[in-house]
């Protein structure tokens, strides 16, 4: 599967699934855990905003830089470009990686993860994946 067939809305709804598995994970920590709430928030407004857009394959790059340069100015711009870019490298990674698309189908298994919802099945290989058309 090439990253043009699989659209960025599917991958983001499965990556917000992942993220709050490990916002669990991340509540439980000792440590002060703000900047890493700061950055999970930013990305999961991208993912919402991806899951909601519906950009094209062929765009999602210059969709998640317009969200950049046109973020809400108490938002850090750097912030905001490393979780856009975060985005773009997962969404990159689980088209070109069936054992992460599978990962992310199963509903992001981890000991803080339930069983995968509709979301997440949305990436099961179809039988034309399977088979490489």
């Amino acid at each position: 599967m090439n990253a043009t067939r699989l659209r960025p809305a599917v991958v983001c709804a499965a990556l917000l699934e992942a993220l709050d598995a490990s916002e669990g994970r991340r509540r439980r920590r000792k440590r002060d855990t703000t900047p890493d709430a700061i950055g999970m928030s930013l990305k999961r407004q991208l993912l919402v905003q991806s899951t909601e857009a519906d950009p094209d394959p062929e765009a999602f790059e210059a969709w998640l830089l317009e969200r950049c340069l046109t973020g809400a100015a108490d938002v850090p711009i750097g912030a905001l470009r490393a979780m856009a870019r975060e985005v773009l490298a997962e969404w990159q990674f689980a088209a070109a990686s069936a054992d992460f698309r599978q990962w992310l189908a199963a509903g992001a298994p981890s000991e803080d993860r339930g069983p995968a919802s509709s979301a997440t099945r949305a990436l099961r290989p179809s039988s034309q994946d399977l088979d490489g058309r």
